[in-house]
């Protein structure tokens, strides 16, 4: 399973995305991410390439970076970032001042 995380942006919108989609219990998104691990090979791998943070946060285009990110993680072309088996990937991204958030589940066939 890999995730796409958003929030990355904001080091805090990551652990509440991470709590809202039911990962985490609320207001346990930050020791999750520590105990359970979000790293490549953590229970939860998020992120596998910098996430958003790590491209300049492109405001606009963050949304089809993650869709590439998910299609490369599901079709095995992410090299040493690589999330062994991915089967099923999810993505969240929030706008504007987060009036707005979409999730979407990418599955491999």
């Amino acid at each position: 399973y890999q995730r796409r995380v958003h929030g990355d942006g904001y080091t805090v919108m990551g652990c509440l995305f991470l709590e809202n989609a039911g990962f985490a219990p609320k207001g346990q998104g930050t020791m999750f991410a520590v105990e359970e691990g979000i790293s490549l090979n953590g229970k939860l791998p998020i992120s596998t390439f910098g996430g958003l943070k790590a491209r300049g946060h492109p405001v606009g285009a963050s949304g089809v970076y993650q869709a590439v990110e998910l299609y490369n993680q599901l079709t095995n072309r992410s090299g040493p970032n690589q999330v062994v088996g991915a089967k099923v990937g999810m993505c969240q991204n929030a706008g504007g001042s987060v009036s707005s958030v979409y999730s979407h589940v990418f599955i491999s066939r």
